[in-house]
């Protein structure tokens, strides 16, 4: 977000050089008007106007060498160009090349963007302590924000941890508002910054401040990337589980949305966990009408689908387009086989969910396992004209027992069995997950009540 980068090419410093020196015509034009306006005024000489105008206008420098040598952090040129207060403060000018869309050509394109930043600004987002050091030495304004973003703003957002207690030591704001309307701690988006906002909050930093424009808190960031050691941070200095941004969405619903990596389910999974311990409430739409029940089926994660199941998330709720948990598992089934997402379907089986229409069996064609314990919900096997055809070679060859044991159930009744255990199912409803390991019955006989797994259907 904050790294920008100067262009060393010929074109681009001729570039700098000519609109350095219209500035300069410019700057020279307004003083010229100021000084004939203030000529009658006797007691202010020309030299003295000039001197005045010098100390109260800001200093912007682009210059290349003074640039290198606050990327590269080096500390003696950074000493020879930065003995006083007014150097350090010097706004320095930078280039970045971002790629932005052009409406008219219809393509990306890359274009040059000119920003402001500080001395102090460059050090800090790279980790140069010394330099940091120096600067703040001789003066340094540790909250200016000539970009929109002050120092601290850079440190902690790279987890700079030594620079941001520089930073803070010396009277940073840990509070500041950027142009973006975040605070330091808003920007602790990664493992790497839980140092940084250990000590924003020493340093009285608010936890339950919301950015501008989303109103997240710092725990809606944290639970939304996964930081679990960030999330047990801010729950230790009173921050509100259930606090909801503009969307209506709690930092539960933000931990179930982004919890899409398989690499980081654990850490997501911890994250849901340490919230509704802390009273998040796990019924609570947010955009779209998802709840984190919605949002956990979406992405496989069957982990947090049993833990939000485990404290009352409702399993037949809607979202604003009418699909149910069960719905959303289904819909995602191809992009998750290797996760094992019949472990969901089960899970919200047993919990009470609804029979979903025979048309959407198509969409977990490939999942035997999924389509088996969905099948199971009926009292006779619906057509499969519909679905058959969408599995593929490999799948019906290793599952052919299965798939052929379907067709052959066809316009035939299921077994006795099974309809009682449909019997028993419909009237225990969402009791079955709890009821049924309670029933005095042979473990075999309770395990095919939960519809276990047999690889195929009778």
């Amino acid at each position: 977000m904050f790294r920008d980068t100067f262009a060393f090419t010929s074109s681009t410093l001729r570039s700098l050089r000519l609109q350095r020196e219209l500035q300069d015509l410019e700057d020279e034009r307004r003083a010229l008007y100021r000084f004939r306006r203030n000529r009658q005024t006797p007691a202010v000489s020309q030299t003295a106007f000039r001197d005045r105008e010098r100390r109260t206008r800001p200093q912007i420098s682009s210059d290349a060498t003074v640039h290198d040598a606050l990327f590269k952090g080096d500390l003696d040129k950074i000493r020879n160009i930065f003995k006083s207060k007014d150097s350090v403060n010097v706004i320095i000018e930078t280039v970045s090349h971002e790629l932005s869309w052009s409406a008219e050509l219809g393509l990306w394109s890359l274009t040059s963007k000119q920003k402001h930043t500080s001395a102090l600004h460059i050090t800090a987002e790279r980790g140069h302590t010394a330099c940091v050091k120096h600067l703040l030495g001789n003066g340094a304004d540790v909250n200016a924000a000539p970009g929109g973003v002050t120092a601290l703003h850079t440190a902690c957002a790279n987890g700079h941890t030594e620079c941001a207690q520089l930073l803070l030591s010396i009277g940073a704001n840990p509070n500041a508002i950027s142009e973006e309307g975040y605070a330091p701690l808003h920007l602790c988006t990664s493992p790497q910054t839980l140092l940084c906002a250990k000590l924003l909050l020493e340093h009285s930093a608010r936890v339950n401040m919301q950015t501008r424009d989303r109103e997240n808190t710092a725990l809606h960031v944290a639970a939304k990337h996964g930081l679990d050691e960030h999330v047990d941070l801010y729950l230790s200095y009173c921050a509100y589980s259930h606090k909801k941004n503009r969307e209506g969405e709690t930092a539960l619903n933000a931990a179930c949305s982004y919890a899409e990596k398989p690499e980081a389910f654990g850490r997501y999974y911890r994250v849901c966990k340490m919230l509704i311990n802390c009273g998040a409430d796990v019924k609570t739409a947010g955009k779209k009408n998802h709840t984190p029940l919605h949002n956990a089926c979406g992405n496989g994660h069957s982990g947090i689908v049993d833990l939000l199941l485990l404290h009352g998330a409702s399993v037949n709720a809607k979202n604003c387009a009418g699909y149910t948990p069960l719905d959303c598992i289904l819909q995602a089934v191809e992009d998750h086989l290797e996760h094992h997402p019949e472990k969901i379907v089960l899970a919200l089986l047993n919990h009470g969910a609804a029979p979903v229409d025979p048309k959407i069996l198509k969409q977990c064609a490939m999942s035997p396992w999924t389509m088996e314990a969905l099948l199971n919900t009926y009292e006779s096997i619906p057509l499969c004209d519909s679905w058959i055809e969408a599995v593929p070679l490999d799948v019906w060859q290793k599952h052919q027992v299965f798939y052929e044991s379907i067709i052959q159930m066809n316009n035939k009744p299921r077994s006795l069995q099974h309809l009682a255990r449909c019997a028993l199912r419909n009237y225990l409803g969402p009791g079955c997950h709890s009821v049924i390991p309670q029933l005095q019955l042979p473990n075999s006989f309770k395990e095919f009540l939960l519809l276990k797994f047999e690889g195929y259907v009778k």
